[in-house]
């Protein structure tokens, strides 16, 4: 056979292979030495976290861990599931989550609303917010267990405030020395990275040299720079443009949290921003993002209304300026300026006036036959209210979940009822992106939803055992019916836990079995490993 014969048909015998590779290989059958398990998955369509098309295939689950995926030979097994007709994934990775307190209380470490859309890793710390005891916080959280394992970042916000409060201004050279201090203390304890919140005080004072400074050493420890950046509205863009700054000075992945354009003023930005971070990763830089799908926020009233210059000290400042006569003008005005938008806003909590739980400010000024910044004026003298924002683009929401590095996070965090009327996301958000965009919209494939919820969170994170089905990982795995899966909660009835999941294991543990939360804590601090700490 001559030789260039010879090697097209070693070629295609060779593409053979890799086909065979992609559509069994995947499932990596085991048929050298027979399996014994704990669980037996059988009959479900695997989605292994790769953003490829399921194929039919068991899962077996031994000791924690997948051991066996695919066709092989059965032993001694514990327990079978039939899951013909469902769909089994990852557990899902929330990047974005604040279940800071809640996933250490008694009444709400089992983390149920998570659990019931598929998730078994949540990361704490976000937006410049949360414990920088990052030692102290994993001995919580593994002293009784937790519904879903847990992830932290050190918060920025809390790290500044503790070393020289809330105050606008650089940091002297010592603060700046004692922060990064502490920021090394925190990675070797096992944080994963830094989150900033650059509209919150006082992480909205620090100016990018410090962010640069900080981000340096978490970027010596493998870590990542997660931001709620300086802007989601018309300033979207200079916003991102910073964040990528600081990830390419400081030499660290850089991730842009629940990214969005906010404000009727701002539509359109998001495509340029997503233009300027799809040509950084072009360069080279490590830049992605996460998103939750609906085109409303929340957050803290303050943030959304008063000047950041205003918020500076806390509420007792705050409430000084509103007595001063010149401060007080000057704060009205600009308050009056901020609500032109006319973004719709809806108390969310605010417990000295339940009756305004669950209406919008426009509507509260009616009833009570006053204008919006005298109402915002009496809220903030009673200590702040959380808030919900109907400002984003429902196009736009749809556009970013299509990107290829666009993650899908809650922002939410772990809640039993209350008589609060929260954003749903804390109970739909990962339903809702494989349910109602997915599945029943299409508007993106139900295996790129699925890695967006689990492969592509583990590769942000650098995660080397969770987030896909593979033979030796961890069994944090979900398992659904394509048929149910739906997010249910509302902005008016934001409690309801969403339907469809059928079993979700953490850790080999059934989590949730038959559709029905078992309360078992079976999830762990899971703590960062630095391959090169360096020591100042």
């Amino acid at each position: 056979m001559p030789m260039d014969a010879f090697y097209r048909c070693s070629l295609k015998l060779v593409l053979m292979l890799a086909v065979l590779g992609l559509l069994v290989g995947r499932a990596q059958p085991t048929f050298a030495q027979t399996i014994n398990a704990d669980w037996l998955l059988t009959g479900g369509t695997l989605f292994d976290g790769t953003g490829v098309e399921g194929v039919v295939a068991d899962i077996a689950i031994a000791d924690g861990k997948m051991v066996a995926i695919g066709e092989f030979e059965r032993g001694v097994i514990g327990k079978v599931i039939d899951c013909k007709g469902l769909m089994i994934c990852p557990g899902f990775i929330d990047l974005h989550n604040h279940s800071d307190d809640p996933i250490v209380a008694p009444e709400t470490r089992a983390n149920i609303n998570y659990l019931t859309q598929g998730c078994t890793t949540v990361v704490t710390g976000n937006c410049g917010g949360g414990r920088i005891d990052v030692a102290k916080y994993f001995e919580q959280v593994d002293s009784a267990g937790a519904g879903t394992n847990v992830i932290h970042l050190l918060p920025h916000g809390s790290l500044r405030s503790k070393v020289f409060g809330n105050v606008r201004r650089v940091p002297t050279d010592d603060e700046l020395t004692q922060m990064k201090s502490l920021a090394e203390t925190a990675m070797l304890e096992g944080a994963w990275g830094m989150s900033t919140g650059l509209i919150y005080t006082p992480g909205t004072y620090a100016q990018t040299d410090e962010l640069v400074e900080l981000a340096s050493v978490i970027g010596r420890h493998d870590g990542i720079y997660a931001s709620h950046i300086r802007s989601e509205g018309t300033g979207l863009v200079d916003a991102v443009r910073e964040a990528i700054e600081i990830g390419r000075r400081a030499e660290l992945p850089i991730h842009v949290s629940h990214i969005k354009a906010s404000g009727t003023d701002a539509w359109g930005g998001l495509r340029i921003a997503a233009s300027i971070i799809e040509e950084a990763r072009t360069e080279g830089l490590v830049v992605t993002a996460d998103q939750y799908p609906y085109i409303a926020s929340s957050t803290s009233l303050e943030a959304m209304v008063i000047p950041a210059w205003a918020r500076e000290g806390g509420v007792k400042s705050l409430i000084a300026r509103f007595d001063d006569e010149e401060m007080g003008r000057k704060l009205r005005e600009e308050i009056q300026e901020k609500r032109t938008t006319r973004n719709r806003i809806v108390i969310a909590t605010f417990r000295p006036r339940q009756d305004w739980v669950g209406k919008d400010l426009t509507t509260i000024a009616e009833i009570e036959g006053r204008d919006e910044v005298e109402i915002i004026e009496e809220i903030m003298r009673a200590g702040g209210a959380a808030a919900v924002s109907f400002g984003m683009n429902e196009d736009e929401v749809r556009f970013a979940m299509q990107l290829p590095w666009v993650a899908t996070a809650s922002d939410g965090g772990s809640k039993i009822p209350n008589a609060d009327r929260p954003h749903p996301r804390s109970f739909g958000t990962f339903t809702r992106k494989l349910g109602r965009y997915a599945i029943q919209e299409k508007v993106m494939t139900l295996a790129s939803a699925i890695r967006s919820c689990s492969g592509l969170p583990a590769d942000i994170l650098r995660l080397d055992d969770r987030g896909y089905l593979r033979t030796g990982y961890m069994a944090d795995i979900a398992v659904f019916d394509p048929s149910q899966l739906m997010d249910l909660a509302t902005f008016d009835a934001p409690y309801r836990y969403s339907r469809g999941m059928v079993y979700v294991f953490v850790a080999g543990k059934p989590a949730v079995f038959e559709g029905t939360p078992t309360g078992v804590l079976a999830g762990k601090a899971l703590r960062h490993q630095s391959s090169h700490a360096v020591t100042e």
